[in-house]
This record gives C-alpha cells, structure tokens and sequence, in this order.
C-alpha cells in the first residue's frame, strides 16, 4: 500500500473513531496543518492536537471517507467525505472537501484541508 494512502486511511480512521490519538498518528512532530484555506496556519503537533481533541466532544455517528489517491513527488491529495451527528442539537451534518498533505519522511508535514459543509 502506498504511504498517502495507508496516511490518510489512518487519518479517517481516526476521524470516524473520534480518536484524536490515532488521527494525530499521522502527523510529523512540526508539522502544519490549515483547516481552511484562509485560516492561520497550526504549526507543530500541539496545536494540530488542540483542534481536533474537540471531535470527541462534539460529534457523534462519525463517517469519514476518502476517495483516490493522486501521488507527485512528496506531495498528495484526496477528496474526502465526513457526516456526524452534533453532540449538542442531534443536527446530521455532511461535509466534503479535499486535502493536499507533503510528507516529511514517513508522516504528514503539511495538511492543507479544503472543504464545504452541506447546508
């Protein structure tokens, strides 16, 4: 299995899970991570940890997917697919976006997360 691959099949694993310990698995010590295209970069893996540890709390009945790998040099990218269930209203929530990642030896180094909530 290509690495992109096993990365980001571990990465919604652990999104679906609501496993902040699995989805940080996936990331290299300085890695950055931007969860919206205009949005401040997070840099390093405390930050990175700081917003996904609100997953757990706040979404239930997690789904995510992702779809093809496409693969050049370091850098790769998917589109994914994520519904949950908000903890607090019961509200069913689809999402789908994409993701650009460069590796940095065998984990991620930068996460780029671009995406659109079903309204």
């Amino acid at each position: 299995m290509a690495l992109g691959r096993q990365l980001i099949d571990t990465f919604t694993k652990g999104w679906s899970k609501a496993d902040v310990a699995v989805i940080m698995s996936v990331f290299s010590p300085e890695a950055v991570f931007l969860e919206a295209p205009f949005s401040a970069p997070m840099t390093g893996t405390d930050a990175i940890r700081r917003y996904w540890a609100d997953v757990p709390y706040h979404q239930s009945e997690i789904t995510a997917t992702s779809g093809e790998i496409y693969v050049v040099g370091p850098w790769f990218s998917t589109e994914f697919k994520v519904t949950f269930r908000r903890r607090r209203t019961g509200e069913w929530v689809e999402a789908r976006g994409a993701l650009f990642c460069e590796l940095a030896g065998d984990r991620i180094g930068e996460m780029r997360m671009y995406w659109q909530r079903n309204l």
